[in-house]
């Protein structure tokens, strides 16, 4: 499965291994425009054999969908449409704090931590989506 951190200068990115239990860091991609965004996810999901994407759903700290969250779901659909794969969302509150939290912890400097932040963010995201399907 490949893990999405949709960002508005960055598409964080994750990958689960082929048992789905951990989830490990991709490059993140650089924003270009929908079409050009849609083109590199789909060069990762041939790349990886990926038969899934998880989309992190930007909430607001209420549980409501906010206009960012609206986008993510539009751009899911788009990502769906276009690859033929199916998409699904999840809660995405609070991974990018955690993720630039545990990189500042770590020592990491500023201009590195914006490189590996959204990326880090994936993986929270997807882990945690990975934890909870393997629960039960």
């Amino acid at each position: 499965m490949l893990g999405l951190d949709y960002g508005s200068h960055r598409i964080g990115a994750a990958l689960s291994d082929p048992l789905g239990i951990t989830a490990q860091p991709l490059p993140a991609i650089r924003r270009r425009g929908d079409n050009r965004d849609i083109e590199a996810i789909g060069e990762l999901v041939r790349e990886f054999s990926v038969d899934g994407v998880l989309l992190g759903l930007p909430l607001m700290l209420d549980g409501t969908e906010g206009e960012q969250a609206k986008r993510a779901r539009t751009f899911g659909e788009k990502i769906a449409g276009r690859l033929g794969i199916p998409v699904e969302t999840w809660d995405e509150r609070m991974t990018t704090v955690q993720a630039e939290r545990h990189l500042t912890a770590s020592g990491m400097r500023r201009e590195k931590r914006k490189e590996v932040r959204d990326s880090l963010a994936a993986v929270i995201l997807l882990q945690s989506f990975l934890d909870f399907r393997n629960r039960g």
